[in-house]
Parts: C-alpha cells; sequence; structure tokens
C-alpha cells in the first residue's frame, strides 16, 4: 500500500485524513461488499464505522513494512486464534485471494495455526475458508459476499 517512506508523512494525518485514506484502503481490500458494509455501519452507529475506517484501515493496513498479502495471513492467523470470528474470518479468507494469496496458502496458514491456536479453532477457520471459497467461486472469483 505505502511505503517505509510514506510512514512518517502518515503519522501527519489528520482524523479525517485517516477516514479517507482508511476507506481506499478498504475498498481495495474489500471492494464494493466492504465500503457497502461500512456504509451501513455508519448509519447505524457512524462512531464505529469512523474507527473501523481510521484505525485498521487507514493506519495499520496503509502502513508500509508489509505487503497486503502478508497482512491479510498476519490476520486470518489472528482471527483463527481468536476463534469466535467466522464472519470476519470468511471476509478476510476471500479478500486475501483478492491481495495475491492462492487458496493452498489460506489453507497453509490454518494448518499452521492448528499448532498454536489448536485442532478446534483450525478447524473452524477450515470451515470459514471452505465457505469463502465457494462464494468466490460462486461470485466469479473476484468478490465476496457478507462484509
Amino acid at each position: 500500500m505505502t511505503d517505509a517512506r510514506d510512514e512518517e508523512a502518515n503519522s501527519d494525518l489528520t482524523e479525517a485524513d485517516r477516514i479517507a485514506l482508511g476507506r481506499v484502503t478498504l475498498g481495495a481490500l474489500h471492494g464494493e461488499v466492504g465500503l457497502g458494509y461500512v456504509q451501513r455501519l455508519a448509519e447505524f452507529c457512524p462512531d464505529m464505522a469512523d474507527l473501523l475506517l481510521a484505525y485498521p484501515y487507514g493506519s495499520i493496513y496503509a502502513r508500509g513494512g508489509l505487503d497486503l498479502k502478508s497482512r491479510q495471513i498476519a490476520t486470518i492467523a489472528a482471527l483463527t486464534a481468536l476463534g469466535d470470528s467466522s464472519h470476519e474470518l470468511e471476509i478476510h479468507v476471500a479478500s486475501s485471494l483478492r491481495a495475491g494469496l492462492t487458496k493452498q496458502e489460506v489453507v497453509e496458514v490454518l494448518l499452521q495455526m492448528s499448532a498454536y491456536a489448536g485442532f478446534p479453532r483450525a478447524l473452524a477457520a477450515l470451515k470459514a475458508a471452505r465457505a469463502a471459497f465457494d462464494k468466490v467461486e460462486k461470485d466469479g472469483g473476484g468478490g465476496h459476499s457478507g462484509a
């Protein structure tokens, strides 16, 4: 998304700038479905929508240091370890394909997590990944639903 030289410039961003950058970053990762989700969230709880855009997408995903593919690996691993985030896991698995991960790479991340998060969480994550893969195939390979 950005390179390391942009990190210093990003530290000077206003909250409004982070929200705008977050919207661009979220759109690049999750597409129109993700943007629609934030719009619906904003209608119900605008403060949460702003936080979602400003922090994870406007501050973390937009940093240099890791590419989007690597950030998605970390996100999938974290959501697997949490164990109660199947909806978010489906969204990020589908988006990881958009970011350049292959299905096999996603499965390998989840296999790796069985050693650190346990078999029940890894199995639940594999179930979520399968659902995400099926949705992406059904939608023609590029999109996903449910963000």
